[in-house]
């Protein structure tokens, strides 16, 4: 372990704040372009995430935008934000913590827990700016995915 955390959660830190950036960027729900980059795609992200860092994150985005043949859509919950807009960083970290617990309380692997927890109910929950459940405690989003709803 280098730094605060180890090398895998900051590879998937990463893996997920693509995502979101690439979810901006064309305008697309979270769910649509994970689904779109699919598990291999999202597999090469996070195994070789430590070489992407070292990279422009635009740069990035637009090679795995193409190779998936992600198109322009209208979800755009940056535009609807009535409130200040948390960073792809932010958001990364926000999916990361989400991704982590799925892949432990499930025993899942990294990228099937990706998968898990896009394809959620509580992704529409996090990815709703305008409300306060995007910077819930980590163990609280966790905790409506797994019983399914929230109180």
């Amino acid at each position: 372990m280098t730094g605060r955390e180890g090398h895998k959660e900051n590879d998937l830190f990463f893996t997920c704040s693509l995502i979101e950036y690439i979810a901006r960027k064309t305008k697309n729900k979270r769910s649509d372009v994970a689904n779109a980059l699919g598990k291999e795609k999202i597999e090469k992200i996070y195994e070789l995430a430590d070489v992407y860092h070292s990279d422009n994150i635009d740069t990035v985005s637009e090679d795995f935008i193409k190779k998936a043949q992600i198109q322009k859509g209208e979800f755009d919950n940056i535009a609807t934000a009535r409130y200040a807009v948390p960073s792809h960083w932010d958001m990364g970290k926000v999916y990361k913590r989400l991704v982590l617990g799925i892949a432990r309380e499930k025993n899942l692997p990294i990228t099937d827990a990706i998968l898990e927890a896009y394809n959620s109910f509580v992704s529409e929950k996090i990815d709703d700016y305008n409300s306060s459940f995007y910077y819930d405690a980590p163990q609280n989003i966790l905790n409506a995915y797994l019983v399914g709803y929230l109180e």
